[in-house]
């Protein structure tokens, strides 16, 4: 029995739409003010941030690096072995969180409030304060 060419072309298609969303996400995903545990598949010898201003990388061990959001947006961790090649060149995205926290525009003014239960003003990092400025400058 023959199967029909545009069977296969369906087929073949919908396995690529299926293993894209997996490449898209690749990276490292870490929310502002919080840390992450980074697994080496072996032991660093150097460790780079695109922009330490985004996010922060600060050694546990040979093979664990812990990632802190610093700032938001976008950057790149690449780390090495002793040999200079590479254990991990990854994208890391620095987000808000999304649980539990409220922004109140006022005219250029920012106000990020944390509500566990009750709504208190949050800390805001230098970088926060930076980007709310441009925020308000940008509007």
């Amino acid at each position: 029995m023959a199967v029909p060419r545009s069977s296969i072309l369906i087929a073949v298609l919908l396995a690529a739409s299926l293993t894209a969303p997996a490449r898209a996400g690749a990276g490292i995903e870490v929310t502002m003010n919080q840390a992450k545990i980074v697994k080496l598949s072996r032991p660093a010898d150097t460790i780079v941030v695109g922009n330490p201003a985004i996010a922060d990388a600060s050694v546990q061990d040979a093979s664990t690096i812990v990632l802190t959001g610093k700032g938001f947006g976008v950057t790149n961790l690449v780390v090495l072995d002793p040999e200079g090649s590479p254990i991990v060149d990854a994208q890391v995205t620095v987000v808000r969180q999304a649980v539990s926290s409220v922004r109140i525009y006022r005219r250029a003014e920012v106000q990020t409030m944390s509500c566990t239960p009750y709504c208190e003003s949050s800390y805001k990092s230098d970088a926060e304060k930076s980007s709310e400025a441009e925020m308000s400058v940008s509007k």
